[in-house]
């Protein structure tokens, strides 16, 4: 069975060994230990690539842990697909939300941009563009 050093892994994932040391402190990798060295075997590996793919997914390093320990291959692994598919659907349903916050977000800046380009074409007095902008009767944020 293959077998890994820290600066093995840290190149080949692109990380540092700081991180793979921090993974290792929050419990979810345990390599060998000889004397000072660490050894991390084919699992460790799986382990480091899956924390690595839920945190670009979005996910915690507590909820990857909660996904390695529901990890029962005798069970078919139902809850931990379950808690899964779970997590993707809170991750799908935060970024639809973020991306609709964007899109009104774009509205306001473009309504404001087009406003301002009006008062400097003459269109508008420059005062009472961004008084519009900006006023407290315009349902809009802007700090």
């Amino acid at each position: 069975m293959p077998t890994f050093s820290i600066s093995e892994l840290a190149k080949e994932f692109d990380v540092t060994t700081r991180t793979i040391r921090f993974y290792e402190d929050q419990g979810l990798l345990a390599p060998e230990r000889r004397g000072q060295t660490r050894i991390y075997s084919a699992r460790d590996r799986v382990l480091l690539k899956l924390i690595l793919r839920g945190k670009r997914l979005g996910f915690s390093l507590a909820e990857c842990g909660e996904l390695f320990n529901l990890y029962d291959p005798a069970q078919g692994n139902q809850a931990q697909y379950q808690l899964m598919l779970d997590k993707l659907a809170e991750r799908r349903s935060a970024l639809e939300q973020q991306m609709h916050d964007i899109r009104l977000m774009q509205i306001e800046l473009d309504t404001a941009e087009t406003r301002i380009r009006n008062a400097q074409a003459g269109r508008h007095h420059t005062d009472d563009a961004i008084d519009h902008i900006t006023s407290d009767n315009s349902n809009e944020d802007i700090a």
